[in-house]
């Protein structure tokens, strides 16, 4: 089991009953999204763990090889015409240990949510997807699906039915939202419950996706 992520950690009260591992996009760090966890209010659920980790850091070739923390390479403009699966699958390795120290700690797996914005979101649904066990729900943000073409044969059981929220912006520049449509459209097409949701922004979060992403996880976890 790797342990090779270190991650900040932030709990509402004692004894949390959840976990949202909330993984950041390219070039940011963990405490990125740490507003974001403030601003949701899960408390009807009971007292909630965040666990933000950071990326590992390294060379990016359509950043000109410079070395920033990344879940994976990007090659090129492209998003999954060449795709870094060695690296998409370590990262995947490394979120399934942080699964695992969650439920070594007694969180069931059904209580753990993941989320990721962009390459966040590419490794939520790429780790999420494949996971053994049943989890609460996945969460992608301003992102696409990774390695399409190899998860049917990989995908869990366990997690056909692990419901999936889906934000985008309608003006994002960096991950086009007709890239994120034909993710939704083929994990809908296999059958998986996709709440799909897009806002006048760009590569970004806005309130207005927080307050339904808040809606949605009160029901989901209910």
């Amino acid at each position: 089991m790797s342990d090779s992520l270190d991650a900040i950690e932030i709990e509402t009260g004692p004894a949390p009953t959840h976990t949202l591992i909330v993984l950041h996009g390219l070039g940011a760090d963990g405490n990125d999204f740490v507003p974001v966890c403030e601003a949701l209010d899960l408390s009807p659920l009971g007292a909630v763990r965040y666990l933000l980790p950071h990326a590992p850091v390294r060379p990016v070739t359509i950043n000109n090889g410079y070395r920033m923390r990344a879940w994976y390479d990007i090659i090129g403009t492209n998003l999954v015409r060449r795709e870094d699966e060695v690296g998409l699958r370590q990262s995947q390795a490394d979120i399934e240990a942080l699964i695992e120290r969650e439920r070594n700690r007694g969180i069931a797996p059904e209580r753990i949510v993941l989320m990721g914005f962009s390459q966040g979101c590419a490794m939520t649904l790429q780790t999420g997807l494949r996971y053994r066990d049943r989890l609460g729900a996945l969460v992608g943000l301003s992102g696409y699906l990774p390695l399409a073409t190899t998860l049917p044969a990989e995908c869990s059981d366990a997690n056909r039915l692990t419901p999936i929220f889906m934000a985008h912006g309608r003006a994002d520049p960096m991950v086009t939202i007709d890239r994120a449509e034909a993710s939704r459209d083929a994990l809908r097409a296999m059958g998986y419950d996709v709440d799909w949701h897009d806002y006048p922004m760009p590569h970004s979060v806005c309130p207005q996706e927080i307050a339904d992403l808040n809606r949605w996880l009160l029901r989901v976890l209910a």
